[in-house]
């Protein structure tokens, strides 16, 4: 939280106000999207250490790749200062998160929920579990070792928990506030 302040600290008079967050319906939504429960019945993501981590495995990935995509997009040096600094404090806590999962032998579950991220965030397979090709993944890259971005409209399909251009949804019933706040629409033809 403290780097939540941080930039709001920062960003002053052009910070936007915090949008309404739905955590038990949203995480129950999620969790039977990717097959971890069955209709009916509901994903309490503070119950256990393991349903904990879950849910954080559902976000910090996508936290990471967020940083990541929007890099090119800052152009104050100060700011992207302070968001690689972020950005390195997110891989860190996705790669403990990540390690005590496969620890724990929860690799199965994160399978799913990497394929719900793909199947909302658009046409790319980037999206990787904690076990891949029979191998631990402790570190989600491309070929060449490098972490891949998301847009800001992948974000937002991933926590509307659609693949469809929606301006509310999922974990913001009412949508983000701000001048960015649609997802992308990966019906459509052409690139997103």
């Amino acid at each position: 939280m403290s780097h939540v302040a941080f930039l709001r600290g920062a960003l002053g008079s052009v910070a936007v106000s915090r949008p309404s967050i739905n955590i038990d319906d949203s995480f129950t939504a999620a969790a039977m999207a990717a097959g971890l429960i069955k209709k009916g019945q509901k994903f309490d993501v503070y119950a256990n250490e393991q349903n904990f981590l879950l849910g954080a495995f559902v976000f910090e990935d996508v936290g990471v790749t967020a940083y990541k995509g929007a890099a090119p997009l800052v152009t104050n040096k100060t700011y992207l200062s302070a968001a690689a600094g972020i950005l390195a404090v997110e891989a860190y806590y996705a790669g403990i998160i990540r390690t005590t999962l496969l620890e724990m032998g929860l690799a199965a579950p994160t399978v799913n929920i990497s394929n719900l991220r793909d199947a909302v965030d658009g046409r790319t397979d980037d999206d990787q579990p904690i076990v891949l090709n029979g191998k631990a993944n402790l570190v989600p890259t491309d070929a060449n070792g490098i972490a891949y971005g998301r847009t800001t409209a992948q974000v937002l399909n991933i926590v509307y928990l659609t693949g469809h251009q929606v301006r509310s949804g999922g974990f913001f019933p009412q949508g983000v506030n701000g001048v960015i706040n649609t997802s992308g629409d990966n019906d459509r033809d052409g690139d997103d």
